[in-house]
């Protein structure tokens, strides 16, 4: 990273300063070496406030993929690219489904609850949501943010489409939802898709069409398209360098696997701890390095690669891992190529 994030004494976040600066504050005893989930800081001993200028946060929503710059009048300190959580809703389906077959059955259950609240943002909705407001909380420990840019969704009724429509009411509560929660961040700034595209345009820069790929122009040039409108300052993209951000599909406990094995027995199944680890934790082990927590077995827990997401080991103590922290997702960095 150019530009390194820089927190104060008591962890309240200050303007970043240059990687060269940052080694040199750490050789004269002044700062401490920090990372927080794929993120390099330091942490300066000696001082804990400090002024900061203005850096805004844009944000490109989008179904599959989204993008976040950090930028303030001089500097993009930071993109990243997180991938959208999209399996909750089939999950939801899934569960309702098992419940109705339990139920239907000659076996113990719990009676319904027939006065239960309705109404509220639905599980896959809010999910997406909570994904990006995650995002925005964790970037505010790194940088001083003082506005927020969304590009606002809008969703468009048709009438007849009683298909299409459906969407409207979910995506407008949860957006509300979200909006509500920013404020109490930073200041928020909003902006619609045609206004983004003609500053885009005014900018000179281009937006690819490969919406799945890792290139900085597939959402990234719209966060900082959506950064550069409000905090003004360059127009020319100076990193390009990317986070790439994947959340982590845990599998919550179930009371048992929906397809019985052999002898018809129906095992337990899921679960967010792993002999005392949270899964999706991320641990340093003496062979494998730094990854994350996945599930457990016979006493042993298993490592995936924190780029990859592929399974290292199905047999690595729990004694030998020294835990590093909480998370949700996994990181890799992208740069860009040409």
């Amino acid at each position: 990273m150019q530009y390194v994030p820089v927190v104060s004494s008591i962890g309240k976040p200050l303007m970043p300063c240059h990687a060269a600066r940052a080694r040199q504050l750490v050789r004269n005893g002044r700062a401490v070496r920090r990372f927080n989930k794929g993120i390099f800081y330091i942490q300066l001993l000696d001082r804990a406030e400090g002024d900061v200028q203005p850096i805004a946060v844009g944000v490109d929503p989008g179904s599959k993929r989204e993008g976040f710059t950090v930028k303030s009048e001089t500097h993009t300190y930071l993109n990243v690219q997180a991938e959208a959580v999209t399996w909750v809703s089939k999950h939801v389906a899934v569960r309702k489904t098992l419940r109705r077959r339990r139920r239907g059955r000659k076996t113990p259950y719990r009676k319904n609850r027939q006065n239960r609240a309705r109404g509220g943002i639905p599980p896959g909705t809010q999910a997406r949501w909570q994904l990006k407001l995650r995002v925005l909380r964790w970037l505010a420990t790194l940088y001083p943010i003082s506005i927020v840019v969304v590009e606002d969704v809008a969703a468009v009724t048709k009438a007849g489409k009683r298909r299409w429509n459906k969407s409207f009411s979910p995506l407008e509560v949860g957006k509300a939802w979200f909006y509500a929660e920013v404020e109490k961040l930073a200041e928020l700034w909003t902006f619609k898709g045609y206004q983004t595209a003609e500053m885009r345009h005014a900018m000179g820069l281009t937006k690819s069409k490969h919406k799945l790929s890792t290139a900085w122009e597939a959402h990234c040039v719209d966060s900082f398209v959506l950064a550069s409108i409000v905090i003004g300052g360059h127009i020319e993209p100076d990193n390009t360098e990317m986070l790439i951000l994947v959340p982590l599909q845990l599998h919550r406990r179930a009371l048992h696997r929906a397809t019985p094995q052999k002898g018809g027995v129906r095992p337990p199944y899921g679960g967010t701890k792993s002999l005392g680890f949270k899964r999706g934790s991320w641990v340093k082990h003496p062979t494998w390095g730094v990854c994350y927590v996945g599930g457990t077995s016979k006493g042993r827990i298993s490592l995936h690669a924190l780029t990859t997401g592929k399974r290292l080991t199905q047999s690595a103590q729990p004694e030998d891992c020294r835990f590093l922290c909480h998370a949700s997702w996994r990181v890799f960095h992208a740069r860009q190529v040409g």
